[in-house]
């Protein structure tokens, strides 16, 4: 179907058994309930260097960066599950961001990000779910033109929150980020319209 919303779910982590990967991996369940095609990536598996505008300028955009920035431009949503490191995003996610939003040659600004509506939740061992990290990426993500829906969730102790099949013990929890997944696609399916 031409106007069936595609969704790019990942987390900000590099870690193999990251909290925020099994997150947005139930978000994602959630979107594809609702009818979206859900693509999920690990950054594990596009490492990229640190942005510096001198790589840039002498090696061009790396192969894994040009790579990410196609999956962007190829997705209408974005489900984004972003740990807490320090009271902001991870290095990972920023960096990934960074690389993301570099133009090519006769592309409009942006051209990856906007236009573009996104979910953002949180895991952590902390009290506040990653929380305070969450205000931080939202504020980037709208400054890069992204549209961020208002509903967000944040798990606090992380380590006791997850069944061993990756799922949320607490039913209402498992909702809740069900229900982020659904409200993205609820929304593309109207803005596809």
């Amino acid at each position: 179907m031409a106007d069936t919303p595609k969704i790019l779910a990942f987390a900000g982590s590099t870690r193999t058994d990251s909290y925020n990967k099994k997150l947005v991996k139930i978000a994602a369940a959630g979107a594809q309930a609702a009818g979206a095609e859900v693509t999920y990536i690990d950054l594990r598996d596009l490492p990229l260097p640190l942005f510096d505008e001198d790589l840039e300028a002498q090696e061009g955009m790396p192969a894994n960066a040009q790579t990410l920035k196609n999956l962007f431009i190829s997705h209408q949503g974005l489900l984004i599950a972003s740990p807490e490191y320090n009271s902001s995003l991870t290095a990972v996610l920023k960096n990934a961001i960074d690389w993301v939003s570099r133009p090519a040659p006769d592309e409009p600004p942006l051209a990856a990000f906007a236009g573009k509506a996104a979910v953002i939740m949180s895991a952590s061992p902390g009290g506040l779910g990653g929380l305070r990290g969450l205000v931080h990426l939202r504020s980037i993500l709208g400054n890069i033109k992204v549209l961020v829906l208002p509903d967000q969730v944040a798990v606090p102790n992380a380590y006791a929150a997850f069944n061993d099949d990756g799922t949320l013990k607490e039913p209402k929890q498992q909702q809740s980020i069900e229900k982020l997944g659904e409200s993205l696609a609820n929304i593309l399916f109207k803005l596809n319209s």
